[in-house]
């Protein structure tokens, strides 16, 4: 019995034994299959860490090349338009002017916003001045034996180079049926600009000189729609002599201040008809009744033109001279090189603050409205007419109007009495 009971205690306790060592090995199992799986869980997550921190990389490498590639492109097309920013006509020029539109036609919108270099900039190409289709470059052939050569800086603004310099155009062939009115440029590096956005062909003075002796022409009238005797007309009087032998005949008119004088109290017959119609369109487009009511009311008005280093600088100062003989008192000559000194733009100020004048009312003393009146005079940087006048705290409001006095009927009657006082 002692004998069976001992064997039955050991079967039992070698059973218990085996259960437990069982158990204990059955532990260690699974903290190992739990200690894979989270080991995996964290491998895949590093994984994908590591792949997102890749495609972002990669993102920003592309994003770089693509920003690279962006401005180089309008690097390129910068450069394409400072080549043809120049004064001189080549026989490449047509190609580069051609070259230029078609890579800058090529750009997204974004690479033209990076279009940056010496003179270019997003507005050469981009900038809405108005419809080309409207002007008339005057360069067609059979002119016939007796021509008048309108010879204009030029604008690349196409709504002023209608309005202004085709007005001014328009006036004298309606005044000359006989005659053919044609026109030339003494700015190349305008017409430049027009042909390669717009397509229009207009003759520089070589090129309308040319054309009127492959045409036949035996009398030669030119009709400068220049402000003074300046260095542009020195210039065209050149071009004009090289080419007198050509003709029968060869007339040159005064430009629109007719004779420069010695000195700032030399005035003419030509300053005073400037002054009066000038002034008289300005108050009406502010919409007084008259200058006087314009004084009354505090406002003043201030003419801007384009200033010069050349002798002829002196037609501004005796412009000024002039509004003060007809008692314009209210009336100030500015300039946007400050040439003479008195026409800066801060001597202006402080002459129109003064006089006690609060409200100013800017305008060009230029033919054409272009680039000077529209970012020089109005223009939104800190350095425009305008923002200087407003930025001084002198005046309580400060308005423009963008327009040129080719526009202006006075004016171009003006021009048309220069033509016919040669003609005579």
């Amino acid at each position: 019995m002692k004998k069976k009971l001992v064997v039955t205690l050991l079967t039992g306790v070698m059973a218990c034994s085996l259960t437990l060592t069982g158990c204990s090995r059955a532990e260690p199992a699974a903290n190992t299959v739990q200690t894979e799986e989270n080991k995996t869980a964290e491998e895949t997550v590093e994984s994908t860490e590591k792949s997102s921190e890749t495609e972002i990389q990669t993102e920003t490498v592309s994003t770089e090349s693509e920003s690279g590639s962006d401005q180089e492109a309008a690097d390129e097309v910068a450069a394409l338009i400072d080549a043809i920013y120049v004064q001189q006509r080549t026989d490449d020029t047509d190609n580069q002017c051609a070259a230029a539109k078609a890579a800058w036609d090529a750009l997204t919108d974004a690479q033209k916003e990076l279009v940056e270099g010496e003179n270019a900039d997003p507005d050469y190409f981009g900038r809405d001045t108005g419809d080309a289709s409207k002007d008339d470059p005057r360069n067609q052939d059979e002119i016939g034996e007796n021509e008048i050569l309108v010879v204009s800086f030029g604008t690349s603004f196409n709504d002023s180079r209608v309005n202004d310099i085709k007005g001014i155009e328009d006036a004298i062939q309606a005044a000359y049926p006989d005659w053919s009115v044609r026109r030339a440029f003494t700015a190349q590096i305008i017409m430049n600009h027009v042909q390669a956005r717009d397509g229009e062909l207009i003759d520089n003075m070589e090129q309308a000189l040319e054309r009127a002796v492959a045409n036949g022409v035996k009398n030669l009238v030119v009709q400068p729609t220049h402000l003074m005797h300046g260095a542009e007309y020195d210039e065209l009087m050149e071009a004009v002599e090289s080419y007198q032998d050509q003709f029968e005949s060869v007339k040159v008119a005064e430009p629109l201040l007719g004779e420069v004088g010695a000195d700032a109290s030399v005035i003419n017959a030509d300053k005073e008809a400037v002054a009066e119609a000038l002034t008289e369109e300005a108050v009406k487009s502010a919409g007084y009744d008259s200058l006087e009511a314009a004084k009354e009311d505090g406002a003043a008005f201030v003419f801007m033109g384009h200033g010069t280093s050349h002798t002829a600088k002196v037609s501004y100062s005796q412009m000024q001279s002039q509004m003060a003989e007809l008692g314009y008192d209210n009336v100030f000559i500015g300039t946007v090189e400050g040439e003479p000194e008195e026409t800066s733009c801060e001597a202006v100020m402080d002459a129109v603050s003064g006089a006690g004048y609060q409200k100013v009312i800017l305008r060009p003393l230029m033919v054409v409205a272009g680039d000077h009146a529209n970012n020089d005079m109005a223009g939104e940087d800190e350095d425009s007419w305008l923002s200087m006048f407003m930025a001084s705290g002198s005046f309580d409001s400060v308005d423009t109007q963008i327009v040129g006095m080719g526009s202006i009927e006075a004016i171009q009657q003006l021009y048309v009495e220069h033509t016919a006082d040669v003609m005579k």
